[in-house]
């Protein structure tokens, strides 16, 4: 992914809110196929890590990107921004 896409992705996520919360039970299976589900419906979502949580969101959000094969977009303090291409009917675009 080039930066301009990044920069393009990040510019889309400023508007959203964290629809996910990971706190002091970690990362879970069960947590994985929801953030899987809700990457392939909104390809672009939001996490927020609460102080609970047992790790730094940077580390957090690289172990769910990798679980879920998504794109860690962006992480500022304790949000992740996390894109995942949908397989059909794609909503973004990004730019080239």
């Amino acid at each position: 992914m080039t930066s301009k896409q990044r920069a393009y992705l990040r510019g889309l996520a400023n508007t959203l809110d964290a629809i996910f919360q990971i706190g002091k039970g970690g990362i879970s299976d069960n947590l994985i196929a929801q953030l899987s589900d809700a990457l392939e419906a909104r390809e672009l979502i939001k996490i927020s890590v609460l102080e609970t949580a047992p790790a730094n969101a940077k580390l957090i959000g690289n172990e769910i990107a990798e679980a879920t094969n998504s794109i860690l977009v962006q992480t500022v303090g304790n949000k992740i921004t996390l894109y995942k291409a949908r397989k059909k009917d794609s909503k973004i675009i990004l730019p080239k």
